[in-house]
């Protein structure tokens, strides 16, 4: 197939899904849900993005249509109001907005942008990222780089996990409580940071991996000690307060573990669940999941509305930038095919013209020089005007234009279906991209390109 130009988008988040919904659709990891897209042969390109609040996934096709046909899969177990698709436009603006901590459960926290980094990676290491997606993801990790150095969008850093503690201590006294984290991954760690700075007298720190314990106990400034995942039930029986963050598929705390507990708080920030729902039944013991904090995260919210507006304003800008880029691209690719057509020409013909002056008298190399710059004048006078009007069919999104113009001089361009299927679509498709045109046609191109 052609290069594909057009991004379709479906996302599975906690402001519309459940966490059990976001949890059925982060089945697979970011690397085997990319190798999967891609077994689709009208799938070019894949990205996806999980955490805890979130399952996303990203195809680049031909078009709309079809990315939306590729994306059918993706969370086949959730219900239909959970599901959310994008078309290329939202698609470009979603992952904007997501990198700046805009859709964040915590507005403006800092860990999505690592976390978007990283699924890059294993993104490109699936080999889902193509010239498309590159300057998709790329153009969004800057924007949530801006974002937190030009605004105060995530001023006093807060991450779930501080959330995680501010819920606590609105249900329980922290000052002198014993804490255990289970979980010393990056969440863990955060909650851990957070009980230790809200004034707890203990922390445990359980984790299946026991270094990994070891050294989140040894980072913190209250008296900390590690345990193995497998003596979790005995520190239960004397902590206050019980934040889990694991990444087991399984649950890690279920009623025997609990139930003589007595009056504990547990706040289970897992992806999958941690805690078994039927703990939530016990007596004296308080479970609050993902779900759970969202009074805690209004707040935030409320006090970061101005430099959220300011974040807004900066997407704005560079989403119509990152559209120009697009647009410039697709006429682009048009031209290169229309000059290198031109260039075969010329260099036939000049070839014919050279060798019947030579039959009639042998040519200086002045007088080849001339023929030649005669012909090269020729070419740019006469595509000068459609070099300018493919343009200007690029930004008024003029998808015939373009069309026609890649069929009459593309040999390769096969046609059928627009990248965008409705008059009102994606703005910035594209339907080829120019970066594997011709040397020959090229140099002719960047000589005009400020015409």
């Amino acid at each position: 197939m052609r290069n594909a130009g057009v991004i379709s988008g479906v996302r599975v988040s906690h402001d519309h899904a459940t966490v059990d919904e976001v949890a059925s659709a982060s089945d697979d990891d970011v690397r085997t849900t990319v190798e999967s897209l891609l077994t689709n042969e009208e799938v070019s390109e894949a990205f996806a993005l999980h955490t805890c609040n979130r399952a996303e996934a990203y195809v680049v096709t031909d078009a709309q249509a079809t990315g939306r046909r590729a994306l059918t899969d993706f969370a086949p177990d959730v219900r239909d109001g959970a599901v959310v698709e994008m078309d290329h436009e939202q698609s470009l603006r979603h992952l904007m907005r997501v990198a700046a901590g805009l859709e964040s459960l915590v507005l403006g926290e800092d860990q999505i942008l690592g976390q978007i980094k990283r699924s890059f990676e294993e993104a490109r290491g699936a080999g889902g990222i193509g010239p498309m997606l590159d300057d998709a993801v790329t153009k969004a990790i800057h924007v949530g780089e801006r974002a937190r150095t030009e605004t105060e969008i995530n001023e006093g850093a807060l991450s779930l996990g501080s959330a995680a503690v501010r819920l606590a201590k609105s249900e329980t006294t922290l000052d002198g409580a014993t804490a255990l984290v289970i979980g010393a991954g990056e969440m863990g760690t955060l909650a851990a940071e957070s009980l230790a700075a809200a004034g707890i007298g203990e922390l445990v720190v359980a984790n299946r991996t026991l270094p990994h314990a070891e050294h989140v106990a040894e980072e913190v400034d209250v008296p900390a000690r590690a345990l193995p995942l497998s003596a979790v039930e005995a520190a239960i029986e004397a902590a206050d307060v019980v934040i889990s963050a694991t990444g087991s598929p399984e649950y890690v705390l279920s009623s025997p573990h609990v139930e003589t507990s007595g009056e504990t708080t547990l706040i289970d920030l897992a992806q999958p669940r941690d805690v078994d729902p039927a703990v939530d039944s016990l007596p004296d013991i308080v479970v609050h999941d993902m779900d759970g904090l969202e009074a805690v995260t209004d707040e935030t919210r409320e006090l970061r509305r101005e430099a959220a507006e300011r974040v807004e304003s900066m997407i704005d800008d560079e989403f119509e930038r990152l559209l120009k880029s697009f647009k410039r691209k697709r006429a682009d690719r048009a031209i290169s095919g229309m000059y290198e057509a031109a260039e075969e020409v010329k260099q036939r013909e000049l070839e014919t013209a050279l060798a019947k002056l030579d039959a009639q008298g042998e040519l200086t190399d002045d007088q080849r020089e001339t023929v030649a710059a005669l012909a090269d004048a020729l070419v740019g006078q006469l595509l000068s005007a459609p070099t300018k009007s493919l343009r200007e069919a690029a930004v008024e999104d003029d998808w015939d234009t373009i069309q026609t113009a890649m069929t009459l001089f593309d040999p390769d361009f096969s046609g059928g279906e627009p990248s965008f299927d409705t008059p009102s679509g994606p703005r910035g498709a594209i339907p080829e991209d120019a970066s594997n045109d011709a040397d020959d046609g090229q140099h002719v191109l960047e000589s005009l390109a400020d015409d």
